[in-house]
């Protein structure tokens, strides 16, 4: 892998960034007609930055990519764009640009981005911790195919994943969804198996700032029609019939978890918690309109909270 390249451009303009990517790429030989999209990070703290890059990074080597992180720094402080741009090495396949908004740039995100996007190339919006009330009325939103948002890193988790309906628009995501992507499979092949018998209750327990069982639970209340519980507690989730359950637990740090069902063996299965940047890497597989999670956001206002 080639050394990475880092070359800082502070109190610059966005016409002498443009103009020092061209020189850096044909003095390295990079191009980029292999990008497929232009990930667009919006952050409001710096000391977030190098993780942000890194789970960017790391989905940006199955879905090659401009990475554009925008920090928003102090709105009072004097009008200044710094800039430091980042080729090769734990880069991969993309290209980071990385720009730091002072004073009233910090209130025109879209404008300061808007000369550094990939022609004819979808553009994806990711807030990897405080993200807006309506992602897609925010500026930088509405340049955007995909919106994705992150509650589990919000102050307030639950809140936040519940106010996701409220504001949903096509093409919004949340990685707390892509978070039990392997739940979901599992608990849909447990139930692939005899009795086929109509679940009558479920109860999805865990930590109660994890918002990706919020989301679990409104899946299960939409896909089986039926009461679903949201406990606070060890983490599992249990899904009744009239004469038998199926039970999928795992400890709250664990990466194995145990399948147990009525009359039957206990099965050990493999389920660690997913990384940031699997589950992004996900999310950019598809730039449609996710309609299950729309519908399982629905499916919180049938949720019990006890």
């Amino acid at each position: 892998m080639a050394a990475a390249m880092r070359v800082d451009v502070p109190e610059t303009s966005t016409a002498s960034i443009n103009k020092k990517l061209v020189e850096l790429r044909e003095s390295t030989g990079m191009v980029t007609l292999g990008r497929v999209l232009t990930l667009v990070v919006c952050l409001s703290d710096a000391a977030d930055v190098e993780d942000a890059i890194e789970s960017a990074s790391e989905a940006g080597k199955e879905h090659p990519c401009r990475i554009i992180v925008l920090v928003r720094g102090d709105a009072d402080a004097d009008n200044r764009l710094d800039a430091q741009i980042r080729l090769g090495g734990a880069e991969g396949a993309s290209e980071v640009l990385v720009l730091n908004l002072h004073g009233e740039l910090a209130n025109h995100e879209a404008s300061v981005i808007t000369p550094f996007l990939l022609p004819d190339t979808p553009v994806v919006a990711w807030w990897p911790k405080i993200a807006p009330a309506a992602p897609s009325q925010d500026p930088v939103g509405r340049l955007a195919v995909r919106r994705i948002t992150d509650a589990t890193f919000a102050p307030n988790p639950m809140a936040t994943i519940k106010t996701r309906g409220a504001t949903y628009a096509s093409g919004d995501s949340d990685l707390a969804w892509a978070r039990i992507t392997h739940w979901r499979a599992l608990l849909t092949a447990a139930l692939d198996e005899p009795p086929f018998e109509p679940i009558t209750s479920a109860t999805v327990s865990g930590l109660l700032d994890e918002p990706a069982l919020d989301v679990l639970a409104g899946w299960l209340a939409i896909r089986l029609n039926c009461p679903v519980k949201r406990l606070g507690g060890e983490l599992r989730v249990e899904l009744d019939r009239e004469n038998s359950s199926v039970v999928i637990a795992r400890p709250q740090l664990g990466r194995t978890a145990t399948l147990s069902r009525t009359g039957q063996p206990d099965k050990r299965l493999a389920l660690a918690r997913r990384k940031t940047r699997d589950c992004l890497a996900e999310d950019l597989r598809r730039l449609d309109a996710d309609q299950i999670y729309e519908s399982a956001l629905e499916g919180l206002e049938r949720v019990e909270y006890e």
